[in-house]
């Protein structure tokens, strides 16, 4: 795949037409989570200034918690060592999967719309968020899974351990040497 610029980038975002949370923002910490943290206070910004969604940005949650909807972020090593536990490593060959799930209703391929026609466009989309990130970078995510590289179309979204105000959100971790980026659905339905 050629590079990715931010007309490509804006592009793969259309994958997220619903309640989706993505944002990149530069590494600026050995201990990730300290950039994870700033992306949830909505601090950070694109070190490319590449676009990001966030569908709560005009809410009124976010006169009085700047965060909204995501829970306290860590802000202590202490913070940091629980969000660590509530996370699990993914294999760079699942992520692709996972987000496309994230992108569909009830977070189950199975029951989307048109899967099997939209498919290919948006597992193109997925491939460019993916590609943003070079080969050596690590992904997280809170959900659960069977196997040791999980594809996301054979094994729904069962089980997360959320990182909002909300009873259930899933997402994604992705982190580089330059880069930390954030793709979180809060929505299933």
């Amino acid at each position: 795949m050629r590079d990715i610029d931010a007309e490509a980038w804006a592009d793969a975002l259309e994958l997220f037409y619903r309640y989706t949370f993505v944002a990149v923002t530069r590494r600026e910490h050995q201990e990730w989570w300290y950039d994870v943290a700033s992306i949830m206070r909505g601090e950070a910004q694109d070190p490319r200034g590449w676009q990001s969604l966030d569908t709560d940005r005009d809410e009124d949650e976010r006169r009085d918690d700047p965060g909204f909807p995501f829970a306290p972020p860590p802000a202590t090593a202490e913070d940091v060592e629980s969000c660590r536990r509530r996370v699990t490593e993914l294999p760079r060959s699942s992520v692709e999967t996972l987000l496309v799930t994230l992108a569909t209703n009830w977070l189950d391929v199975s029951r989307e719309w048109e899967f099997d026609r939209r498919r290919p466009e948006m597992e193109r989309r997925a491939h460019v968020v993916l590609s943003r990130f070079p080969a050596e970078s690590r992904f997280y995510s809170n959900i659960g899974w069977k196997g040791e590289s999980p594809d996301f179309y054979a094994q729904p979204v069962r089980s997360t351990d959320p990182f909002s105000r909300y009873d259930w959100d899933a997402g994604l971790i992705a982190v580089s040497d330059t880069e930390v980026g954030l793709v979180w659905s809060f929505d299933a339905t």
